[in-house]
């Protein structure tokens, strides 16, 4: 079993997690009420600027066989993901530019750039959010909610294209020769911000 695999393998019972959690239940039923929506928004927001710099910090350090994965990944995160994010704060009242990390933010982005210090780690620590978003999103496809903003957030999600952009870095994973106990070291820590990720400020 390759690396990425078992990272995976480790991360479904941890997804499962997150779908029972009041905040990704509300999207999945397109009940969330919409200022928590809006809060998640502003926040995953912040959080993107910073996952953007990840990518940059890393693409410093890459092989030449992923500096242009890195490259794609950071623009399809500023280029796609952000506008999908503006696009939603149109339409909840979210105050992008105003907003400011709270604290499971600051700690998430903090860990995730602190890691890419270490090109292999910093790949290992990131993994879970983009492998757990689309995990999450092609199980919220499966019924979809009927509230078309947030049947968006998921098709966004669950976009076959998303899915490709992770299995690349699921391979780039595997060819980057991390020690197998810090990359789950790093996985296990990131699916817990992922989850913490959810409690959205009030």
């Amino acid at each position: 079993m390759s690396l990425a695999a078992h990272l995976e393998d480790i991360g479904r019972s941890l997804v499962e997690e997150q779908l029972t959690h009041p905040t990704v239940a509300g999207i999945a039923e397109g009940t969330l009420p919409e200022p928590i929506f809006r809060s998640w928004l502003e926040q995953d927001y912040l959080f993107l600027l910073d996952y953007v710099r990840v990518f940059a910090r890393l693409a410093w350090q890459a092989p030449p066989a992923h500096l242009g994965d890195l490259i794609d990944l950071a623009h399809v995160t500023y280029h796609e993901e952000l506008s999908l994010h503006r696009s939603l704060a149109a339409e909840f009242g979210a105050d992008l530019d105003g907003a400011t990390k709270g604290a499971p933010c600051a700690a998430y982005t903090a860990f995730l750039l602190e890691s890419a210090a270490s090109y292999s780690e910093g790949l290992s620590a990131l993994y879970p959010c983009m492998w757990g978003y689309s995990t999450l999103g092609a199980l919220l496809a499966r019924n979809p909610p009927e509230d078309p903003r947030y049947r968006r957030w998921v098709d966004t999600y669950a976009d076959p294209g998303f899915a490709e952009l992770t299995r690349r870095c699921a391979q780039m994973i595997d060819e980057a020769g991390t020690d197998p106990a810090r990359a789950e070291e790093l996985f296990r820590e990131g699916m817990r911000h992922e989850l913490a990720f959810w409690d959205v400020p009030r």
